[in-house]
């Protein structure tokens, strides 16, 4: 089996007929596609969350929803202030990788 590495990994497939996700990815590329397409499903861009915001979101697709905020976070698809209170959707453009951003 072959996949080509320029198109990236279809999400669909990782969702139940209920639209919950069967199991969290440990494949890199299959998890970064699945936060890419869950920041963009869930979160707005431009909009503040707290983190029972955050959680209530995430509870609707996994019951692991600790471990995807933090993914979402690590990832760079969501920033957190210092202190926890506010998470934002970030545009993914040149955020290294496994940095957190932060915002003030």
């Amino acid at each position: 089996m072959t996949s080509h590495p320029s198109s990236p990994p279809s999400v669909a497939d990782l969702f139940a007929a209920d639209g919950r996700l069967k199991a969290i990815p440990r494949r890199a590329a299959r998890r970064e596609a699945l936060l890419a397409h869950l920041a963009a499903t869930l979160f707005e861009t431009g909009r503040d969350y707290c983190e029972p915001e955050v959680n209530e979101a995430l509870k609707g697709v996994h019951e692991d929803f600790p471990a995807l905020r933090r993914y979402l976070v690590t990832g760079g698809f969501l920033s957190r202030t210092k202190d926890g209170a506010a998470y934002r959707r970030q545009q993914r453009t040149g955020t290294p990788g496994g940095a957190i951003p932060a915002v003030a």
